[in-house]
């Protein structure tokens, strides 16, 4: 899920699929061991439950991209309505057409450990906005993803499950949905090594969205319709992180007045190493839904199904351990290969490219804190370091 990702079509093996060709999926699951699974029914109260945090879940706070730049991100953007008879959780994003009136909205999992199995989650699309005018390049999406340790790094995972752009965005008109596997990106000059399938019909209402990542094969599901099969070397390398975010990819389209819109999540499931078709995905959230349960985490943390790649090697090596810090004077100096976890402090000097191996920024050194577990994603690039300022 990046910015203008589309930009470089000529770049990027595509596999369109067209509404005619779509496949139900009719065969069985494959067999696997029960590695648990994690099952949320979104039921919080709001953005700062202490509930929604100890499940996991991290509401963003911090700025940045994608999409219009100076745009704000909050956790005030993130609520927990009752909709259709389910509590669900509410994605807002709203613009007056200026990146200072500009609101993005993000939910993640605080933990980048989710790799093989079967991730569905019904989500709520909306073509029109809530309320002012409509035909803004808004993005509404469900995916997977993890750091991008340096430009065109081969271990890189993401997987976008949809994202959705009811008024069209990157040079497409809508409305437009995408499902993408990614290989790798670079930022500056922006290349983008990725697989993806299309619709291009509208998904305004709810929809089952649903991908099965096992043998080699990554496949998209839209209310039980295989819509995307994607393999070779598209196929993660590594654990991801879980998110639904909505946001502007630009303001090219804004026609005054201010305009709010929302996307709406009813649940989350995944299961662990376990190939699920979209059927038992459906029993599996009744099931948990009749037996009055909203939120379980069963996830073993050992049980097979590991990357097929080692993490790639940093310019530097971690020390054994990662002693305790104050500040910038006892804190150690940043390696790629160290494991981070949240509160340890760092300083580190953040590239000028997004490669550790290459230039300096010349900002100088900087003390960051760690956000949560983190290797090999650089302090200034990467989502998982706060900067507490210069040293």
């Amino acid at each position: 899920m990046k910015i203008d990702k589309y930009r470089s079509l000529g770049l990027v093996a595509v596999l369109a699929v067209a509404g005619g060709g779509f496949a139900m999926a009719t065969a069985g699951p494959a067999a696997a061991a029960d590695c648990g699974q994690i099952f949320d029914d979104f039921a919080y109260s709001s953005s700062s439950d202490s509930a929604l945090t100890s499940h996991g879940w991290v509401p963003r706070s911090y700025q940045g991209g994608p999409g219009v730049a100076g745009a704000n991100w909050s956790p005030a953007n993130i609520t927990f309505p009752t909709a259709d008879g389910q509590k669900v959780m509410q994605l807002t994003s709203y613009t007056d057409g200026t990146a200072g009136g500009t609101g993005h909205a993000e939910l993640y999992s605080a933990q980048k450990r989710y790799f093989e199995g079967t991730y569905a989650s019904r989500v709520k699309f909306s073509d029109a906005p809530a309320s002012g005018t409509d035909g803004d390049h808004i993005n509404e999406t469900f995916f997977t993803i993890s750091p991008l340790a340096y430009d065109l790094d081969p271990t890189y995972s993401e997987m976008d499950v949809s994202e959705y752009l009811p008024n069209g965005g990157w040079g497409e008109t809508g409305p437009i949905n995408y499902q993408t596997t990614w290989y790798t990106y670079r930022n500056e000059p922006w290349f983008a090594d990725n697989v993806h399938s299309e619709q291009r019909s509208s998904l305004n209402g709810w929809h089952d969205l649903a991908v099965q990542v096992a043998g080699g094969h990554v496949k998209y599901f839209i209310d039980g319709v295989l819509v995307g099969d994607h393999s070779g070397k598209y196929y993660p390398r590594q654990t991801m992180t879980i998110n639904w975010n909505q946001w502007f990819i630009d303001l090219a389209t804004h026609s005054g007045g201010r305009a709010t819109y929302v996307q709406q999540v009813d649940y989350l499931l995944h299961a662990k190493n376990a190939v699920l078709s979209p059927a038992q995905v459906t029993a599996k959230v009744n099931s948990y839904r009749g037996a009055g349960r909203t939120f379980e985490d069963t996830i073993a943390g050992d049980c097979g199904s590991t990357p097929p790649t080692d993490p790639p090697t940093g310019p530097t090596d971690p020390p054994s351990d990662q002693p305790p810090a104050t500040g910038c004077d006892d804190a150690p100096a940043w390696a790629f290969s160290s494991v981070y976890t949240a509160g340890n402090l760092v300083k580190h000097e953040r590239s000028r490219n997004g490669d550790p191996n290459g230039p300096k920024s010349g900002d100088g050194l900087h003390l960051w804190k760690a956000r949560y577990w983190t290797q090999g994603s650089e302090p200034g690039w990467t989502q998982q370091w706060d900067d507490l300022g210069r040293c």
